[in-house]
């Protein structure tokens, strides 16, 4: 059952969250999937992906009290999967959850056999995308295109890797063919245009 859980991963820039839009926008509205929502130390107005704000004393609060499934630390913040989010695995829904290469083994341990979609491109086009976010100044984008995390899949992780240095359109039939690939998926004919809750 935990190859049903999806853990996003690549490096900033790669287009994660634009990936994860376009198939929330090509999949049937009736495909059993969640999308996880996280926990984050910066401000839900902040822009991006919808998310639970926190601060840090606030964060803190509910991981001492036990309340995150998942944690990980990366680029500066706290990131935290609350357990609600990952009990539709019980109900044998699939899960997208937008994760971090460098917090794989943890995830593994507590849910082992899940899957890895790895969401890479050129480092020239991830400067590009970088850039084009505004949010940090050269020296801050620099240190995150520096920023070294080799991918080690765990033992009994399935991989499925996507390029995502052509159109978003491209990228995101490979992600459907690959997703189609894994034994159950229900997905055969998206729908485009069509859109999940």
């Amino acid at each position: 059952m935990n190859g049903r859980l999806l853990v996003v991963v690549g490096p900033s820039g790669a287009g994660k969250d634009s990936l994860l839009a376009w198939l929330r926008e090509h999949m049937p509205a009736s495909q059993p999937v969640h999308w996880v929502r996280r926990t984050i130390t910066r401000p839900a107005q902040a822009g991006g992906e919808a998310h639970e704000g926190l601060s840090e004393a606030e964060f803190e609060t509910v991981l001492q009290t036990g309340g995150f499934a998942l944690h990980w630390h990366a680029n500066g913040l706290r990131y935290g999967i609350r357990h609600e989010e990952l009990k539709p695995l019980q109900h044998r829904q699939w899960i997208f959850l937008n994760g971090s290469r460098a917090h794989l083994d943890a995830c593994a341990l507590a849910y082992p056999g899940m899957t890895v979609l790895h969401i890479t491109a050129d480092v020239r086009v991830l400067r590009e995308r970088l850039r084009g976010r505004g949010r940090e100044d050269e020296a801050a984008m620099e240190a995150r295109l520096l920023r070294a995390v080799d991918l080690v899949v765990p033992w009994g992780s399935r991989l499925i890797e996507v390029h995502n240095s052509c159109s978003l359109d491209q990228a995101g039939q490979q992600l459907l063919q690959a997703l189609q690939s894994i034994p159950g998926w229900p997905v055969q004919h998206p729908t485009p245009g069509a859109s999940l809750d």
